[in-house]
This record gives C-alpha cells, structure tokens and sequence, in this order.
C-alpha cells in the first residue's frame, strides 16, 4: 500500500510540474476537459464516447513523455547535439501522429453522427 501511495504522489508531482511549466500540457487538458461534453454530443454510441475521450487522454499522455524527454535532454547538455535533436524531433513527431489520430478519430465520429458514414 506504500508503494501504491508514494506512486501516487509522484504522479500528483509530476503532473503539477508538467502544467506549471508547458503550455502544451496546459492547452491539452483544455481540450480534454471540452472532449468530456463534446463526447456526448457527438459519440452515437457508449463505446465512441470513451474512444473520443481516450483518444484525447493519449494525446496528454504522449505530450507527458515528449516532455519528459525534453527535459532530461536539456539536463544533459545546453550545448546543441545534432542526435538529441533528433531525438526531440521523434518525441515531437511522436505527439503528432497522436493528434492526427486524434483528429481523425473525432472527424469519423462527426461523419458518423451526421449520417455520412
């Protein structure tokens, strides 16, 4: 149980410091907290309703990463190094491929719902 509480307060941790310090976190629990009603609205069913509010959730989750990459990079050297530019450059791509799939996830859920699908 003690494990249980001290990973829990690492994740309260972590999360504060990812807000109070990226914008990006910031905007994607914005959209995370207007995916919550939206889901209803557009989701036909249970099933797409959690699938667009998941979708959104591993946006957050790939951006916690990518800024957990980031900034171990940027502890490592302030110095520019061609490969951990590189690998900023996958986390970032990484976050966006998760907002494509994002993206494309509501759009059908909106095609669906308009009758298009």
């Amino acid at each position: 149980m003690l494990r249980f509480w001290r990973a829990t307060i690492n994740t309260k941790n972590g999360l504060a410091f990812a807000i109070r310090s990226e914008a990006a976190i910031r905007e994607e629990l914005i959209a995370l907290a207007l995916a919550l009603p939206l889901a209803f609205l557009v989701g036909s069913t249970a099933m797409r309703r959690v699938e667009l509010i998941a979708v959104v959730v591993l946006v957050l989750v790939v951006e916690l990463l990518n800024t957990a990459i980031e900034k171990l990079a940027d502890r490592l050297t302030t110095e520019h190094d061609p490969q951990i530019g590189r690998v900023k450059d996958m986390g970032s791509a990484a976050v966006g491929v998760a907002l494509v799939m994002a993206g494309l996830f509501w759009l059908f859920a909106l095609a669906e719902r308009v009758g298009l699908v």
